[in-house]
């Protein structure tokens, strides 16, 4: 949090130097811009970890037309298999890391493939001048996005939506922890954590959403890492590959 705090701060700071000074009291550009600058000052440090985690091995599983939530730096771009996609589209909120996506598009051989789409992933009138519509992707890759949904239940039927039948949900994620007491600090300073990481919630039950959705194959298929040892744990997560019941 400390990185988040000196971003949300220069922010503010480059602003009121730039004489931008209604951009200066405006929260909600601080927090997109800070937000902005935090992830790229972590994002070395941050893609090291996702290579040691299923999320190598999961966004390699993506095929024929891709819908990315939330891309941010475009940290999984390089991990699609080439051979398996056909068209990506990504969708992001923050309009700052529209050049990172696209520098990694072509980086990765896929400029001509990948099309960014700056949209609230809840916005289905603006995904759908963009082909996103019921029954029309093959694949839903979401990589730490839900959690920054201001809601993670309609945000899955929604996913669920857009997917073909038989098509797959990739996702990796944290969620709320089972362990009450670190529930409840989850719930006490998710409003500064949520302020702070870019609308990130320490407390959204991920598996509830997913199971209200829709009806999965294989929900019981799910994977995590939360650990009974290890009650502590604020960012537990949670990972698989659903697929959508064929009608």
């Amino acid at each position: 949090m400390t990185y988040a705090i000196w971003a949300m701060y220069a922010t503010a700071k480059k602003f009121y130097l730039e004489g931008r000074y209604g951009d200066a009291l405006n929260f909600r550009k601080i927090q997109s811009a800070g937000f902005h600058l935090w992830f790229s000052t972590i994002n070395e440090f941050f893609n090291r970890f996702e290579s040691t985690t299923a999320v190598a091995t999961l966004v390699p599983q993506c095929e024929g037309v891709v819908l990315e939530l939330g891309p941010g730096m475009g940290n999984q771009i390089v991990r699609f298999d080439k051979s398996k996609v056909t068209r990506i589209i990504g969708v992001e909120n923050n309009a700052h890391f529209k050049s990172e996506i696209e520098e990694q598009a072509e980086k990765s051989g896929l400029g001509d493939a990948y099309e960014v789409v700056i949209a609230g992933a809840e916005e289905s009138d603006v995904l759908e001048r963009h082909g996103i519509r019921a029954g029309s992707m093959d694949t839903v890759l979401s990589i730490q996005v839900l959690c920054s949904v201001s809601d993670e239940k309609a945000m899955a039927k929604e996913i669920y939506r857009v997917l073909k039948p038989g098509g797959r949900f990739i996702f990796w994620e944290h969620h709320i922890s089972d362990d009450w007491v670190t529930r409840l600090y989850q719930n006490l300073t998710n409003p500064i954590w949520s302020g702070l990481i870019g609308g990130c919630c320490r407390n959204k039950d991920m598996y509830a959403a997913l199971a209200e959705a829709g009806e999965w194959e294989n929900l019981d298929s799910i994977e995590g890492d939360a650990d009974p040892e290890k009650p502590w744990v604020t960012l537990p997560r949670m990972w698989g590959v659903l697929i959508k019941a064929e009608e």
